[in-house]
């Protein structure tokens, strides 16, 4: 018996065919997902397996739990030094190797491979496992951490080499392929697609990363990111994971930044990295209004170092850089990767918002050494003048004072923050500086006041306060005057 749908439903359905058609015909209709086999076969010869092994000390977790002061001589004593090799306390404490995996991939015949500082790291001993399974001890030639790239060799000749590519060129939605060893598995191949560009992460602000979906594990870090050309656009570096496994964040070093890496490691063995001697903090919406800005944009500078290339310049702390040689900053993330790659030695335009204009300034570039130190700033209870309309209590820091924790002989010192005033509600702590106010430096607490009752109702500007040896912009609207 056959089954009959009602007249109604079919009569639908028809009408629905009818309209829908012609716009299918139109559409671009995916037949199904990308073939890989043959970018894989061409591309996966110059991949390679890398395993480290490291020399570390082992422990008695025995004597570990004791501490330095337990007595030998125990029950327990024979038991440990018995099934886990342990010796008395005070004896020498014997040796382990521990091993890493990682991957890399090879980019000349003469045996030069790239892969991430974090896989070689403190590394006694590198192997190298080739396509065609020969394994070969390798040496590190270069490592720099804060791109976290690493250049090493083998000793061969002829090897397959992986086809660079431009990630300049490469667009978030196109697909990409890792090949790697996650977990040991050698030769495994993940798809996925670029989600982002230009993210900037933690320790790696002067690099760009490309984000992608593509599945990537422990064992996959230093392998490349292909395009559906086969050339490599990245070096796959790091995931975002709360279980430490794949949750679809995967991020990617570009590799025309790493091959300028490269390039320096061969030549000189280290990196030099462009320094604008600087301190930077994100534009919200409160401080772009506070500022002039129609809406958050750029890199706030909350602090000019001394003898450094900004301050030659005449770049001062409360101006907002939205141009670097000629490229717009969108956001602090943007800044530090363009000044980064700049050749030190090198002068750009760098132009800024000041005094809600925009002004242009000439800076050589520096080059960025070991990170600098800052001096704790003053936290003090004394009590001072009161700024009614921050609601603060400020005071005045001694020659003695300023000596002692190397601070700028501007600037006042905030003694309390009233519950629920103006200060406090952007944020000011007590035991911070205030060194400018509505774009003015503070010498004196009277002069504070002054700039604060100066200040139209409702209006909010900017106040650069030091804590804890950092300095920041907050935005401030002082309460209406009584």
């Amino acid at each position: 018996m056959a089954f009959q749908y009602p007249y109604r439903l079919t009569n639908t359905f028809l009408l629905v065919a009818t309209l829908l058609l012609p716009a299918l015909a139109n559409a671009k209709l995916v037949t199904g997902l990308p073939d890989f086999s043959e970018l894989v076969e061409q591309t996966s010869p110059a991949v390679v397996n890398i395993s480290t092994t490291q020399t570390v000390e082992r422990r008695n977790p025995w004597l570990r739990e004791r501490g330095e002061g337990g007595q030998p001589g125990t029950p327990f004593d024979d038991f440990f030094r018995h099934f886990f090799g342990m010796p008395y306390e005070g004896g020498p404490q014997p040796e382990q190797k521990t091993s890493s995996l990682g991957s890399g991939f090879i980019i000349s015949e003469d045996g030069y491979i790239l892969t991430n500082h974090h896989v070689v790291d403190g590394a006694d001993e590198i192997i190298v496992k080739l396509n065609d399974q020969r394994e070969l001890e390798a040496e590190i030639i270069g490592s720099d951490k804060r791109s976290d790239v690493a250049l090493i060799k083998v000793d061969a000749e002829g090897l397959p080499i992986a086809r660079l590519g431009d990630p300049e060129k490469t667009t978030p939605g196109q697909w990409v392929v890792a090949i790697g060893s996650p977990f040991g598995f050698d030769a495994t191949v993940t798809a996925g697609i670029v989600s982002a560009k230009g993210r900037v992460l933690g320790s790696q602000q002067y690099v760009p990363l490309i984000q992608t979906d593509v599945a990537i594990n422990p064992g996959n870090s230093g392998g490349p990111l292909f395009n559906l050309d086969g050339e490599v656009i990245g070096i796959n570096s790091m995931i975002y994971s709360r279980s430490g496994g794949y949750m679809g964040l995967s991020f990617a070093i570009p590799i025309d930044l790493a091959m300028n890496v490269v390039d320096q490691l061969r030549e000189d063995g280290a990196v030099a990295r462009g320094w604008l001697g600087v301190s930077l903090q994100p534009v919200d919406r409160e401080l772009a209004q506070s500022f002039g800005l129609e809406k958050p944009k750029g890199a706030l500078i909350n602090e000019v170092f001394d003898n450094s290339p900004a301050s030659e310049a005449g770049v001062e702390p409360g101006d907002i850089v939205i141009r670097y040689d000629g490229k717009a900053v969108d956001s602090i993330e943007a800044l530090p990767p363009m000044v980064g790659q700049t050749p030190v030695g090198d002068s750009v335009d760098v132009v800024v918002v000041r005094d809600r204009k925009e002004k242009t300034l000439k800076v050589t570039i520096g080059r960025l050494e070991d990170e600098q130190q800052v001096a704790e700033a003053a936290d003090s209870n004394d009590k001072g003048p009161q700024i009614e309309r921050l609601g603060i209590i400020v005071g005045q820091l001694t020659a003695a004072q300023r000596k002692q924790l190397d601070l700028p002989e501007s600037g006042v010192v905030v003694r309390h923050v009233q519950r629920g005033s103006s200060a406090a509600q952007a944020g000011v702590q007590a035991g911070d500086i205030i060194l400018r106010f509505a774009g003015k430096k503070v010498d004196t607490e009277a002069q504070l006041g002054k700039l604060a009752d100066a200040v139209p109702d409702g209006r909010s500007v900017p106040a650069l306060v030091l804590r804890d040896g950092r300095a920041q912009y907050l935005a401030m609207a002082p309460a209406k005057p009584r």
